[in-house]
């Protein structure tokens, strides 16, 4: 057991010593200066970045306004979801499908083009079924670089607004967005996989192999080019699997070395960001306060998760059945309570989504503290998609600290006045407009309805009733708001009901969260920059910071605590009565 605690404590602590000079090197990227190791190092990409901007008719020294870069952003998105639409529902037609996989229905494919496209990666179909090799790399695996560079390019427009002078200009997304991926998401995915290719996890187009069982079942086990795809997967924090067990699949993840490399990969980027705002804008105080925030946070979550599972479920304890091992429901032997804990929390708070064990089966708590970590989505949170979501609350905490105080708000010498913050709001209330009204809607369905002659009955849709019937419900809205995509698998989601309602929640849970950020950033900005005085608010302090998670806390205890006391609270008072 001391071995596996240690085994969580070394991939955290090699996450943060990374993450540290990547933060640093990726600032460099971004600043553009090629002077520095940020640049110099990978100025071998630069004739093929050129390459990308001549082909698209782009002037990548040009600066945008905050307006331009979203309409840019926006724009490039749509075409890549009416692209990846059609090749979803052709896909049986098409080549690179040795296992003959049909294509997917209409409502099926737009819920996998959107979700894939921002960022969620939910699964409404299992991979080595679903899609098809062609679909896998040119659809999933294409979309999980666009959608990680989209996430880092907002974050990086952000930035800019940090910086001491008023500017009408934010930076260029076109220049960020490819820089992301060729300076950042394609090396450090070679290196996943190359990894991942040499403890097992397959690397070719052969369709499925035949083996017989120790049973003497003739059975097909699924292949096919999937390293690249699981690596790309963790590092963009995108989550979906190649397979339909996720990171619980031993071709997925074979072997406790695998585990801990795709665990850093997925934790790598939205840390080192946090740090590159710090070296971008030569703060790192304020950096480190935020890291400071988000990690306890992140430990709030994930030593109750811990306990939890390692204690076991108290329904097989009152049954007199001993559980030294922990909670093993669901989970890999190979990985343990402890690895499968960990991951459980980190994958939730930094929205990647992939499983190395079934959520559906996690104690109650710790499903408490899985839907907590998403319905924050500020604790690290995905590649990029952290700091917006966490910059709105910055901006609430500014404007209620500034009053506190009796002084105008002002962040960095920018006064946050009355149109920063009812963006601000909107956006961090609009996800509790999402989660509730969507999981309302379906229990309604369900109960009233539950008869109703569809293709799949509501009645039909859930395995599991009560308490955690209604979590798997909320969890999968929350997971769709949070752009994440784990599931509670207990769930029925392959039919039009939960594909159109979900992939409506993705596109807004993704897009109003980035335009809000983005927006306030451009306001701000444009601001005159007054020097910052003995009567400023410092926002780089451990009591700023205490403010802050203040903030978060109220914020998600006031819109969230009503529903998580209907599920997974109410079935963990029940199975501890």
């Amino acid at each position: 057991m001391t071995t596996e605690w240690m085994g969580i404590v070394v991939m955290y602590g090699l996450t943060v010593l990374l993450a540290i000079p990547l933060g640093k090197f990726l600032a460099n990227v971004f600043t553009g200066d090629s002077n520095r190791i940020g640049g110099l190092a990978f100025d071998f990409m630069e004739p093929l970045e050129r390459l990308i901007y001549r082909i698209g008719g782009i002037d990548e020294t040009a600066d945008m306004t905050w307006k331009q870069n979203l309409v840019a952003l926006l724009t490039i998105n749509l075409v890549w979801l009416i692209l990846a639409f059609v090749l979803l529902l052709t896909q049986g037609r098409l080549p690179l499908n040795p296992d003959g996989n049909p294509s997917q229905t209409i409502d099926l494919a737009f819920n996998t083009a959107i979700s894939f496209l921002v960022n969620c990666d939910l699964q409404h179909y299992s991979g080595e079924s679903g899609a098809t090799y062609l679909t896998q790399l040119a659809v999933m695996m294409f979309l999980m670089f666009v959608s990680a560079a989209t996430g880092i390019s907002a974050a990086v427009l952000l930035f800019r607004s940090f910086l001491p002078k008023a500017s009408e200009t934010v930076g260029n997304f076109y220049m960020l967005f490819t820089r992301s991926i060729t300076r950042l998401l394609l090396p450090g995915s070679l290196v996943v996989a190359l990894i991942l290719v040499f403890n097992g996890t397959p690397a070719s187009f052969n369709g499925k192999d035949t083996i017989v069982t120790m049973q003497g079942d003739t059975v097909g086990v699924s292949r096919g080019p999937a390293a690249g795809f699981i690596a790309i997967k963790h590092l963009g924090t995108n989550g979906g699997g190649w397979f339909g067990a996720n990171s619980a699949h031993p071709f997925e993840n074979p072997n406790y070395l695998t585990n801990m490399v795709e665990m850093i990969a997925q934790m790598l980027i939205p840390i080192a960001m946090i740090f590159a705002l710090g070296f971008f804008i030569n703060r790192k105080r304020f950096a480190w306060m935020i890291y400071g925030v988000m990690t306890i946070g992140m430990l709030l979550l994930l030593i109750p998760t811990l306990f939890s599972e390692l204690g076991g479920n108290p329904a097989i304890a009152h049954m007199g059945i001993s559980q030294l091992t922990g909670a093993m429901e669901g989970k890999e032997v190979r990985f343990g309570p402890l690895a499968s804990a960990y991951w459980s929390i980190v994958t939730t708070i930094i929205s990647t989504g992939s499983v190395n064990s079934m959520h559906d089966s996690s104690m109650a708590l710790s499903g408490t503290m899985e839907l907590l970590g998403m319905m924050v989505n500020a604790f690290y949170g995905g590649v990029g998609a952290g700091l917006l979501n966490f910059y709105y609350f910055l901006i609430i905490a500014v404007f209620i600290s500034g009053l506190m105080v009796g002084r105008t708000p002002e962040l960095f010498g920018r006064k946050v006045e009355a149109r920063e913050i009812k963006i601000a709001s909107i956006v961090a209330l609009l996800g509790t407009l999402l989660v509730k009204g969507g999981t309302a809607l379906a229990a309604w369905l369900i109960i009233n309805y539950g008869d109703a002659r569809w293709a799949v009955k509501p009645s039909a849709w859930l395995n599991n009733p009560g308490f955690h019937g209604f979590s798997e419900i909320l969890y999968e809205f929350t997971s769709s708001n949070a752009n994440n995509g784990s599931g509670f698998e207990g769930l029925g989601d392959n039919n039009f009901f939960w594909n159109f309602s979900t992939g409506i929640v993705l596109l807004l849970g993704r897009f109003i969260p980035i335009i809000g950020p983005v927006a306030i950033a451009g306001l701000l900005a444009r601001k005159k920059f007054v020097p910052e005085s003995s009567g400023t608010l410092p926002v780089d302090t451990a009591t700023f910071g205490l403010m802050i998670f203040a903030v978060i806390f109220i914020i998600t205890a006031l819109s969230f605590f009503p529903a998580l006391t209907l599920g997974p609270l109410a079935e963990f008072f029940s199975l501890n009565q």
